[in-house]
């Protein structure tokens, strides 16, 4: 374990976190300081001021108070301590920025790359399955432990949330993600994010029940939807973009990067059985791989990879440039909740660069079996090639447009809200994908060309 240089707080340090303290700090030269540096434990109530920028020196925790940051606020990291913000249990996290005045986690680094921010993390009082027993990324033993029995707890509220250049690797297997979500509750708010450029995963729920809306993750190396521990929430209007070139060192762990990745347990650690069962219901998601471009790395694997016992519904999308293939089951406890169709991606636009449907030690269904079942049973449509879906400009990696363009079966084909999802969280839509023609979301706060 490493050593961690706690945050000795005076009065004034405290008023710099407020944004109120304008006396000289340490390592700025003397006179005014833009840059406040923040370590160790916050454990009083703090807001973080706009017209301050924050740097976390290691790892951050806010332990039974509440973190307020202002819209507008940017909060950095240089690789070597790679801060990394962690909101415990017991705690809220308020940071509610805007379309104009997004709150923005980045590289304090003059040549930004991914890691030089560790990241951030989420930790609540839900249920999950007890397939982690601790939080991955190094946390000291105080704050190892997440969970409870609350699926209604609130750990505040992200609005307007950047964050760039995370991913901080603590062991093979063991990493900090970009926004990492530990048994948060649906009393958490969690709308209009965008985790770009990560080195890990852009967004990991490890149980819990937590709802969000406009979630987007660009360019990061591993999974950009990473779900598992019994995960339960809904989630609404989401891009996944995939540069080709980019993927997770791997190490030993032979695994793959995805635009989805979703399990309930690992069996190496519980059975895979074992319940609450990862059950997420995601609708209107576009979700775009890297589709055999040249130079396309080999550690991509599929657009949508269930496995290890998760049931996953996935609704109302676009998912397209599948690299190994398009949907993946791996073991026969997942593929059994597409038989009973509790698990299905349905209502869907699907194309892959080959193998649209494959299966790996399963002896329920066959690819055959599992192309019925979303096609015909599910009523998902399978393309030839990406271009027949017709969105704008999907796979410039540079400045994705994932907005349809005119003819497109997007615009053509209509939401479907029943079953699972005839639900007061989902929007009713007159078309599949995250966004329509007309409106498009990313619009003003978001941050491309990473």
């Amino acid at each position: 374990m490493k050593k961690y240089a706690w945050f000795f707080l005076a009065a004034a340090t405290f008023a710099a976190c407020k944004g109120k303290d304008d006396n000289p700090k340490p390592g700025n030269g003397g006179g005014n300081s833009d840059t406040i540096d923040v370590r160790g434990s916050i454990s009083t109530s703090t807001t973080w001021s706009k017209d301050k920028v924050y740097r976390l020196r290691g790892y951050v925790y806010v332990d039974n108070a509440t973190l307020t940051i202002e819209a507008g606020t940017t909060i950095i990291s240089k690789k070597d301590s790679a801060g990394v913000l962690i909101v415990y249990k017991g705690s809220k996290l308020i940071a509610n920025g805007t379309a104009a005045a997004p709150i923005i986690f980045t590289s304090g680094e003059k040549t930004k790359t991914p890691g030089d921010l560790g990241g951030l993390v989420l930790v609540g009082l839900a249920t999950g399955n007890g397939n982690h027993g601790t939080l991955e990324g190094g946390v000291n033993q105080t704050h190892k432990l997440f969970g409870g029995t609350d699926d209604h707890d609130n750990s505040g509220s992200l609005k307007y949330v950047r964050i760039e250049y995370a991913g901080k690797a603590v062991a093979d297997g063991d990493e900090v993600n970009g926004l990492s979500l530990y048994a948060v509750g649906d009393g958490t708010t969690l709308d209009h994010i965008q985790v770009s450029r990560g080195l890990d995963d852009a967004f990991e729920f490890f149980g819990g029940t937590v709802n969000a809306k406009y979630l987007i993750a660009y360019n990061c190396a591993d999974d950009d939807f990473d779900m598992d521990d019994g995960y339960r929430g809904k989630i609404q209007y989401a891009i996944s973009i995939k540069d080709p070139k980019f993927t997770d060192p791997k190490g030993s762990s032979g695994d793959v990067s995805n635009n989805f990745e979703v399990d309930n347990t690992n069996p190496s650690n519980k059975p895979v059985t074992t319940t609450p069962i990862t059950h997420p219901l995601l609708s209107n998601f576009t979700a775009i791989g890297p589709n055999n471009v040249a130079g396309t790395s080999v550690d991509y694997g599929y657009n949508m990879r269930f496995r290890r016992g998760s049931s996953v519904e996935l609704n109302n999308s676009i998912v397209l440039g599948g690299q190994k293939a398009g949907l993946h089951l791996d073991d026969e406890a997942t593929a059994n909740f597409f038989v009973a169709k509790t698990a299905g991606v349905t209502n869907s636009l699907l194309q892959a660069a080959a193998n649209q449907f494959q299966v790996s030690s399963i002896t329920v269904i066959t690819a055959d079996d599992l192309k019925a079942l979303v096609t015909t049973d599910g009523g998902s449509q399978v393309f030839t090639t990406a271009a027949d879906v017709k969105l704008t400009d999907a796979f410039n990696t540079a400045a994705p447009n994932v907005k349809p363009a005119t003819g497109s079966p997007a615009l053509s084909t209509t939401g479907k809200f029943t079953g699972s999802f005839d639900n007061a969280f989902f929007d009713k839509t007159n078309f599949v994908g995250a966004m329509d023609a007309s409106n498009d979301w990313t619009a003003g706060w978001t941050k491309w060309g990473l």
